[in-house]
């Protein structure tokens, strides 16, 4: 679940062929026109076979005798792979597909993120406190752009799965992060959102003391609140769009 480096051509061509692919604009089943894209793209032929590859290697893509390259079924993506997540989420508008991969996600943190924590509880250490407590502090700051709030949020939920000393959750941040910054992005770019800092006080609080069970609760109460800031940006796009729409 390595994530692929965006550099020079190669990584340009991966990602344009990538979006294309996730926004649909390149469907399930279709067969590529390898000479087309390769002037479209103008690129060569052999960096156009390596960055296809790239997209193999993630389920995107496949080739057979006589078919060609071609798109796999959604299905067989690697939804689960950093890559694929961040390509999903890069696109100017949020799309409905967007929306759905977020609604899953967002069931994804409520299974796994209040299980870590009661672990975080347990095992935490000094340096995680110190981690915790930087990135809340980061949150707590007046007047600041949405990127400064989006990262100060990856860092303490990142900081949260390293407190759990599982190499395994530790990894999940993988598969957590790219969706995470795309709703945070959203919410704190719009107005009228809750204050996050209450809810992640709450969370780390109960780390601090070493509670599992109150750990549990603050972060359910947490991603309930995350919950609540979507749907109502959710909302009023809907009622933009209505309003246009007239």
């Amino acid at each position: 679940m390595s994530s692929y480096a965006r550099r020079g051509v190669h990584g340009q061509t991966v990602e344009a062929l990538a979006r294309r692919i996730l926004g649909g604009e390149i469907p399930e089943g279709a067969t590529l026109d390898l000479v087309a894209l390769q002037s479209e793209l103008d690129v060569s032929l052999t960096a156009l076979r390596e960055s296809l590859k790239v997209l193999a290697a993630k389920g995107m893509v496949d080739a057979r005798q006589k078919r060609g390259t071609f798109v796999r079924a959604r299905a067989d993506w690697n939804l689960l792979d950093a890559d694929v997540l961040r390509w999903q989420f890069e696109g100017d508008h949020t799309t409905d597909a967007d929306r759905a991969l977020l609604r899953n996600l967002a069931e994804v943190r409520a299974i796994i993120e209040p299980a870590a924590v009661r672990l975080a509880a347990a095992r935490r250490t000094d340096d995680d406190l110190a981690a915790l407590e930087g990135a809340l502090d980061a949150m707590a700051e007046q007047d600041v752009d949405a990127s400064h709030a989006v990262d100060a949020d990856l860092a303490f939920h990142r900081a949260l799965l390293n407190a759990t000393h599982n190499e395994l959750l530790e990894r999940m941040e993988m598969v957590i992060e790219s969706g995470l910054a795309h709703r945070d992005h959203i919410v704190h770019s719009a107005p009228h959102s809750e204050d996050p800092v209450p809810a992640h006080r709450a969370v780390l609080d109960a780390v601090r003391d070493r509670d599992p069970l109150r750990a549990e609760a603050a972060m359910r109460a947490l991603l309930d609140q995350a919950g609540r800031d979507l749907d109502r940006v959710g909302t009023a796009d809907d009622d933009t769009e209505g309003s246009r729409a007239k």
